[in-house]
């Protein structure tokens, strides 16, 4: 798809193109005629607006005490056009000159609105998705930005708005899921005596973000916040299983001293309550991974990230994880690390 045509409506937020009239005063013309340009900056406030923005008047009413503001202006009905603009006198008590004697009067435009960023002057560029995800249109916006090469001196670019919220989320989300899995690593560590144990049972996580990433591409939904929530629930489920096979295949193991036998009968013994524990997580997202029901579509992306995630680290964990423990525990003594190895 063009990435022209993955945003919509793009405009500035700022009207840069306001209508508005542009007064140019001969100053040489109208010293000649007795006129300044305060003359004509009061006549102008009291014809276009109001003399209570330049000339505050407040009249008090002795009665009551109430105050009331006192203001110069001329009724809008009697400024109708531009000529009628040029007609306004600008001295007291004359009807001549008027302001077409000593200015230029032509229509023009101008800035309707001025944001600042603090002392900086700003301007927005707003614009809507078009059939695409935000994550994506973001990359897009980027790029574009990256094209547009050196600035000029004392301008700036930058990304306001969703597009950063959401890249500080996924970035936190992707951050909390690596020390997750760090701190389960080395609890797993603490629990086995040993690292190359609790690496074992983390040999079913990348199942799991396989599964996951792939059913959300088959589904066409994309990576958010409720996608990522279900790949940290898919991987704590499977991390789980994994304990629960790997800690009755150690124990066998340390018995009959064979890794590849012990990981047979532990696939076999455990089967059951793997397969129960992932198919009714499974079954019970299944309503919420068809996104069916009002915002159903918001909450899709979770319920497929953990049937994905499920379906392929229940396969891994009964069949790829056994040969992951036969392989690293197949030369591994069988005698105890603890520094009181009867205690145990």
């Amino acid at each position: 798809m063009n990435r022209r045509k993955r945003l919509r409506d793009v405009q500035l937020g700022q009207s840069n193109k306001y209508p508005s009239i542009n007064i140019e005063v001969d100053r040489i013309r109208a010293a000649q005629l007795g006129v300044d340009m305060s003359d004509v900056a009061r006549s102008l406030t009291a014809s276009t607006s109001s003399s209570r923005y330049t000339e505050k008047n407040i009249w008090i009413d002795e009665k009551i005490g109430n105050s009331y503001n006192v203001q110069v202006e001329v009724p809008e009905n009697k400024m109708k056009d531009i000529g009628d603009i040029g007609e306004i006198p600008l001295l007291k008590n004359a009807s001549r000159p008027v302001l077409s004697d000593v200015a230029r009067i032509t229509p023009d435009t101008t800035y309707g609105e001025n944001d600042n960023l603090g002392a900086l002057p700003v301007l927005s560029v707003t614009a809507n998705l078009n059939d695409k995800d935000l994550g994506a249109a973001t990359r897009d916006v980027k790029t574009a930005i990256a094209s547009l090469g050196a600035l000029p001196r004392g301008l700036s670019v930058e990304m306001i708005g969703m597009g950063e919220t959401l890249t500080d989320t996924l970035t936190s989300l992707q951050g909390g899921l690596f020390v997750a899995i760090v701190v389960i690593f080395l609890m797993l560590a603490a629990n086995f005596q040993s690292f190359r144990v609790s690496a074992i049972v983390l040999a079913t996580v990348p199942a799991v973000l396989l599964g996951s990433l792939l059913l959300l591409l088959i589904t066409g939904s994309t990576l958010n916040l409720q996608s990522y929530m279900g790949i940290i629930m898919s991987v704590g489920v499977s991390i789980s299983n994994a304990v629960l096979l790997i800690t009755n295949a150690e124990q066998l193991r340390r018995h009959n001293g064979n890794a590849l036998l012990s990981a047979r009968e532990a696939a076999a013994l455990r089967l059951r309550p793997i397969l129960m524990t992932a198919l009714a997580m499974v079954v019970g997202m299944i309503p919420m991974a068809s996104g069916i029901g009002e915002a159903g579509d918001q909450s899709s992306p979770l319920g497929r990230a953990v049937v994905g995630g499920l379906i392929a680290s229940t396969f891994a964990a009964l069949f790829i994880l056994p040969l992951a423990f036969a392989w690293g525990q197949g030369k591994a003594s069988t005698a105890s690390v603890s520094l009181e190895p009867d205690v145990l």
